[in-house]
């Protein structure tokens, strides 16, 4: 057998031992990519207090800049990465993107400055906006009906990075503020060596295209999807949905710290529950629930259970309560793989890249505004002299937008059940 059947065959059989090897390099992947944001989480408060001598209402803002930042560059990114591995072929950039992403983790260890960890931040973004390929990747060897489960483990990792991250930023921070970022470096350039070894080509060459610059930039690629008009009501959804997402990494260590007086130890800790609890649900209750509910049904339980748990944040009056909204917050984790497999299905094999780079754009646009919207509202009702002294308003509003998200739902998701597998 050659090289190269040798490869297809591990893409397509998924029950060999080398697919399941490629399979867990992919997982690996999207974990050391949200590890490398979840380990700086606990420490980003009182680092920023720290290099900028303002207190935790102001410093609030510059962490939101810092987000601001990484979602800006995410939007730009994962466009022109899903787009060339819909040329070039998932294998390729997966790789390069998380050599770069180790090189970036011993750049910002080293950085002097705030300005340093800004353009560190900028880097780490563009090089870790490796989700959209690697759900292409998965969209590529899973079957239409298959597609939600699957990427119910890809979510799962994401969870288990979340969970584990701020958990190992706290333990590792007491030991240097820096010490974090070296062993992400260590674990990204790890798996380049692993997934060098393991991960087949997915996509085949009669299913790549040639790359367009006009749909490999974050317009284009929204652009595109206007060809599948049953796919655009479903993008929509995800506007409120990540805007509302977004308000748990923009402000949960700034509110348990103003409201709760919580340790970098506490928040680390309380972040490892909420990324332990989604990784849960992504893990063992996606499959069951989808096939009970319906991947519709699956949506509407993850929305409705995320306002809830929101809405026990914002009114929150005791640390337990924190901790008691983790569970409802948590159900929401059963929504996003079935919203994927939805869109997934609506679109043709050789796009499957674009469809990712242009969700993850999308995504990445909503992440823009969140954190100035949230650490905004946190700022205004909790800062000296607030006419309402209310810090829990950024999750009063994202329970809200929870809701808003499935009224749109509501109104997208009969509009057209599956596309031909072929085409460009």
């Amino acid at each position: 057998m050659s090289a190269d059947d040798a490869t297809e065959s591990l893409s397509t059989d998924e029950s060999g031992r080398g697919s399941r090897f490629a399979i867990s390099f992919i997982l690996v992947t999207i974990l050391i990519d949200t590890l490398g944001f979840g380990m700086i989480a606990p420490v980003v408060p009182a680092l920023l207090s720290e290099l900028t001598g303002e207190g935790l209402a102001e410093a609030a803002r510059y962490g939101g800049g810092l987000m601001f930042l990484f979602a800006s560059v995410q939007f730009v990114a994962a466009p022109i990465l899903g787009n060339l591995s819909d040329r070039f072929g998932r294998r390729p950039v997966l790789l390069v993107s998380l050599a770069a992403l180790g090189l970036d983790y011993v750049m910002m260890a080293l950085a002097p400055s705030i300005g340093w960890l800004f353009f560190g931040r900028f880097v780490s973004a563009f090089a870790g906006a490796t989700f959209a390929t690697a759900n292409a990747w998965v969209a590529d060897t899973s079957a239409p009906d298959e597609r939600a489960r699957h990427f119910g483990f890809l979510s799962a990792a994401w969870g288990l990075g979340f969970m584990l991250g701020p958990m190992l930023g706290g333990l590792l921070g007491e030991y240097g503020s820096r010490v974090p970022f070296w062993a992400a470096a260590g674990l990204a350039l790890a798996n380049v060596l692993y997934g060098f070894f393991v991960l087949p080509e997915s996509l085949p060459a009669a299913n790549r295209r040639r790359f367009d610059f006009l749909r490999a930039n974050p317009v284009g690629a929204l652009l595109q999807v206007r060809r599948y008009p049953a796919l655009i009501g479903l993008l929509v959804v995800l506007v409120p949905y990540q805007i509302a997402h977004d308000a748990n990494p923009a402000v949960w260590g700034f509110y348990t710290m103003h409201k709760f007086a919580w340790s970098v130890s506490d928040i680390g800790w309380s972040l490892f529950l909420v990324g332990a609890s989604i990784m849960f649900v992504n893990a063992f209750l996606v499959g069951p629930t989808i096939a009970r509910l319906g991947e519709r049904g699956a949506v509407y339980l993850g929305f409705t259970a995320m306002s809830l748990g929101f809405g026990i944040f914002a009114f929150a009056t005791e640390s337990w309560m924190m901790f008691a909204g983790i569970l409802p917050f948590s159900i929401v984790g059963v929504a996003m793989p079935a919203l994927r497999g939805m869109m997934a299905n609506r679109v043709p094999d050789s796009s499957q890249g674009e469809l990712q780079g242009a969700t993850a754009s999308l995504m990445s646009l909503t992440m823009i505004v969140s954190p100035l919207v949230m650490t905004g509202l946190f700022y205004g009702f909790s800062r000296e002299g607030a006419p309402l002294d209310f810090p829990g308003a950024p999750f009063l509003a994202a329970s809200l937008l929870a809701l808003v998200a499935m009224g749109l739902f509501a109104a997208a998701a009969g509009r057209g059940e599956g596309v031909a597998r072929t085409g460009s």
